[in-house]
């Protein structure tokens, strides 16, 4: 059975790769947080379980299907979008899937994983000015868009109500399920704000007491991949300031220790975005007597293994 917008694809000898998308585990830890009273639990969403490998499956299905829907998504148009790499991936796994073509625009840095997967997909890219980040990236496409408008399908993530809706129905709900409606407190990083606007008003149609935090990256130059700071960048369409009942600021330094801890004390590989977005749980966990507290990891470190941060603490070495 499937939840919300999710719709039935499957054959009748299988399933469809949509049918893939939601339902992902919720995850308990065994040492972090251990040292939280025990009224208190810390628990996050293993969005890598879906088969493109990021949370952001959900809204690329929402939007797409949504253009479908809407005849705005025809055969003979190209899905076009900004992203910082998750999106991306999302929208040339189910481009493919379905029979289009995508070409997305992302910051030249981005890394070669994300540029790699994307490529493996069939996708074109064009890549952008790095100093301008996802920013610049929007306004490329639009640009793009507007000197050719008939050509292109541009679902537009960051002003999209689809991404939104798409955690209105699936991740909220799953959340509350897996939790038995015992949740007190979500907490989420916010890119497009997709996964925190949508799952914190479903949460609160649940229970209007949960409290919902949103995660930011401390200052405009951060390390967060597909985190924005706010206060110094192009904000959503889909983004409402005063949703949140507090905003936790986490330096990119803490998520990556937080991803390095993970790795080390359970096991599990998350990327940066997951890090900050633990940071952030248990620091809200830490002010609490009693709560069941519920992050969002994001993907897994796959894409970030090539950074510098992972041996950095000297606890693990590579022997001659």
């Amino acid at each position: 059975m499937t939840l919300g917008l999710r719709e039935q694809h499957h054959t009748e000898l299988g399933q469809s790769l949509l049918d893939l998308i939601g339902n992902t585990p919720l995850l308990s830890f065994k040492r972090i947080g251990a040292s939280l009273p025990s009224g208190v639990r810390v628990l996050a969403k293993a969005e890598w379980y879906n088969p493109g490998g990021s949370v952001k499956d959900r809204a690329a299905m929402a939007m797409i299907l949504d253009g479908e829907r809407r005849g705005l998504l025809t055969r003979d148009k190209i899905i076009i979008d900004a992203t910082s790499g998750n999106t991306g991936i999302a929208y040339s796994m189910i481009a493919a899937e379905r029979g289009y073509k995508v070409a997305l625009a992302m910051p030249r840095n981005a890394s070669m994983e994300r540029k790699q997967s994307m490529l493996a997909y069939g996708a074109e890219l064009i890549l952008t000015d790095p100093t301008e980040s996802t920013d610049g990236a929007q306004r490329h496409v639009r640009k793009i868009v507007d000197e050719n408008p008939g050509k292109y399908f541009y679902p537009d993530q960051y002003n999209n109500d689809a991404n939104w809706k798409a955690h209105y129905e699936t991740t909220g709900p799953e959340i509350w399920r897996q939790t038995d409606g015992r949740i007190t407190h979500f907490v989420a990083g916010m890119g497009t704000s997709g996964t925190f606007m949508g799952t914190s008003r479903r949460l609160k149609k649940f229970n209007p007491a949960v409290q919902c935090i949103s995660m930011q990256p401390d200052g405009p130059l951060h390390g967060l991949e597909g985190m924005k700071h706010m206060g110094s960048a192009l904000v959503p369409g889909i983004y409402d300031p005063s949703f949140a009942d507090e905003c936790v600021e986490i330096s990119t330094e803490a998520a990556h220790q937080m991803c390095v801890k993970l790795a080390r004390e359970e096991g599990i590989l998350v990327g940066v975005s997951s890090g900050g977005n633990l940071a952030a749980a248990l620091q809200v966990a830490s002010r609490l007597k009693e709560g069941v507290v519920v992050t969002i990891f994001c993907d897994s470190a796959a894409k970030y293994l090539s950074e510098d941060f992972w041996a950095g603490t000297g606890e693990a070495e590579i022997w001659p």
